[in-house]
């Protein structure tokens, strides 16, 4: 499992980009072109309203949006050392650069930049003006020269006779590239295993060739393919004339309809509004007819239909050569039956790296802590280390109410309201607006694997058995043992349809906590329940009463919905358990 963090040094920033220029210069030309095209590539960035430079000094809000900014380009043009604005402007930003690590990116219009390192020509000249006027503060003149040696040394553009417009898209590229740059995003350590799946997605994608390819990301809900997707959108998309990430889209069609889609699709990659479509036909039209000559980074995540990919991916002459559509999709194969040119498959985490990711999770770090897990095992029971929310919570008790929840490990003694609250802190498990507990897929899956650890060869030597083909061995096979504690029976293949359950099948799970019968075949007799039961449920139980010897001290649930229950005991002596908080008898006969 892959996933970003939700913020970073970047996007903390108000600006992207702080323009620095002189007016005079190069408000109405260079300087407009270049702001328009940052503009039109998302990129956030500061220009100064000319109406705010009357004064002697450099008002206020310019040295806050320089301290605002990821960065700053300076255009130096011919009289730019002649603005003492521009002057204190870029002593702000060399400050803000040696002090904060705020990126400078200098610009020569039509300069010399050993002019500016060594003072001479034109800005001689400004500077035997600015030591006239400010004979009296030396120490600002000497901090302007300072200031322009320091950034005339930065490695910056020349125009040197170029097509502006061709200057300037190079460097929007180069600031795009910048800003994208997965690990100026992410701090490190963040994407547990990443490297390794980038390369072989990378080499699938191959934005070396000039030809348009599709490529699926296919795996199981949980197992990193957005995450995946987002780094590779945010890797590629300067090279590319157009980006597009459309998110949820299984979500977004069913809400917002398919049409609404393929406006935003539009309007990413064209950089326009107002696109009236009144039908996915039309929008089928106008993308094909829009984007065939124009080379576009596209992901569509979570597609889960072919009408997504029909009407947002279409065929490969949709979009111009060079062209690269990213498809994310837990179904392999609505990816085959399509004709994608290539399917990569996230691997999921080894042991090292599950443990790694749960404590990233759980506390912060990548490291093991072994005073973060003493503190919250006073909360949680543990297993090997992990949650026992991994081992019960996942194939038991996900999906369930959380009060229910509640009651039953209350009954098995697991400190519920506090555990749970750790949980949901720690990010492992999750609360709905209807109440019902849930858990990440994967953290799901980690906690069957502890389980199937245990015992690799003998399913009836496992804590917990919930797989139908498991819990199949184990009842006819009758190779249960006393470490049983949790039991899922859900028997539908047509080949176990005629099976039926011994009456001393539970007889050796003495220590059987949760017992959950949702599909049996055949069961006429049940002679054994443990005493040990917390939550009992089965659908359809198919006697007339409970085990004349189960002791239900300890039951905290009972459910037998559409069941054939007369009365729960024969003798009428046992009385119910103090622990007794849920049943239901709901359709029972």
């Amino acid at each position: 499992m892959l996933s970003l963090p939700s913020s970073s040094s970047i996007s903390r920033k108000k600006y992207d980009v702080f323009l620095s220029f002189r007016g005079e210069d190069t408000r109405k030309s260079f300087t407009d072109h270049l702001y328009a095209a940052l503009k039109r590539s998302g990129i956030i960035t500061f220009r100064d309203d000319p109406k705010i430079e009357a004064g002697e000094g450099i008002a206020p809000e310019i040295f806050k949006a320089i301290q605002e900014s990821w960065c700053s380009i300076i255009i130096f043009s011919e009289t730019y050392a002649f603005s003492h604005w521009c002057l204190d402007e870029l002593a702000e930003i060399i400050k803000q650069k040696n002090e904060k690590g705020h990126k400078v990116f200098p610009v020569f219009y039509n300069v010399d930049p050993f002019d500016l390192r060594k003072q001479t020509g034109r800005v001689q000249e400004a500077f035997v003006k600015h030591e006239e006027r400010y004979k009296d503060y030396e120490d600002k003149t000497k901090r302007w020269r300072i200031a322009l040696t320091e950034v005339a040394n930065v490695k910056g553009w020349h125009l040197n006779n170029r097509h502006e417009s061709e200057f300037i898209g190079d460097i929007v590229n180069k600031i795009s590239s910048k800003l994208c740059q997965p690990y100026s995003v992410v701090p490190n350590g963040q994407l547990i295993g990443i490297d390794s799946r980038l390369e072989e997605l990378n080499s699938k994608i191959d934005i070396g060739e000039d030809n348009v390819r599709i490529i699926g990301i296919c795996g199981m809900g949980g197992i990193g393919k957005t995450t995946l997707a987002k780094v590779v959108y945010a890797q590629m998309s300067p090279h590319f004339e157009g980006k597009s990430f459309l998110a949820d889209v299984r979500e977004v069609s069913k809400k917002c309809g398919l049409v609404s889609l393929q406006k935003q699709l539009l309007c990413q990659l064209l950089l326009e509004e107002g696109f009236n479509l009144f039908s996915v036909h039309e929008g089928n039209v106008i993308i094909s007819h829009r984007l065939c000559q124009k080379k576009v980074l596209v992901v569509i995540d979570d597609a889960d239909n072919m009408q997504h990919l029909k009407c947002l991916v279409g065929r490969h002459d949709w979009f111009g050569l060079g062209s690269r559509i990213i498809v994310t999709t837990r179904d392999e194969h609505l990816l085959r039956s399509y004709g994608v040119d290539d399917v990569y498959k996230p691997t999921t985490l080894d042991d090292n790296e599950a443990l790694r990711l749960l404590n990233l999770k759980a506390f912060n770090s990548d490291q093991l802590s072994e005073f973060d897990f003493i503190q919250l095992s006073k909360h949680v029971e543990y297993a090997d280390g992990l949650p026992l929310a991994l081992e019960v919570l996942g194939p038991f008790l996900c999906g369930e109410n959380k009060d229910f929840v509640l009651q039953i490990l209350g009954g098995c003694e697991f400190l519920p309201n506090i555990g749970i609250d750790v949980l949901i802190k720690k990010s492992l498990v999750t609360i709905d607006e209807n109440n019902i507990l849930g858990m990440h897929d994967l953290l799901r899956e980690m906690g069957r694997k502890i389980v199937k650890q245990k015992s690799l060869d003998e399913p009836g030597k496992r804590c917990r058995l919930w797989e139908e083909r498991d819990v199949y061995h184990v009842l006819t096979k009758n190779t249960a043992t006393e470490v049983v504690e949790g039991m899922v029976i859900d028997i539908k293949r047509k080949n176990n349809k005629t099976f039926t359950l011994s009456a001393d099948a539970f007889l050796k799970m003495k220590k059987l906590r949760l017992l959950r019968v949702l599909s049996l075949p055949n069961a006429h007799d049940l002679k054994y329940l443990s005493n040990e039961l917390r939550l009992f449920e089965w659908h359809g139980y198919p006697l007339k009463f409970l085990p004349s010897s189960f002791q239900p001290d300890n039951l905290v649930a009972l459910l037998l919905p559409y069941s054939y229950i007369e009365q729960l005991w024969k003798d009428n002596r046992v009385r119910k358990p103090a622990s007794f908080h849920v049943s239901s008898l709901t359709y029972s006969k």
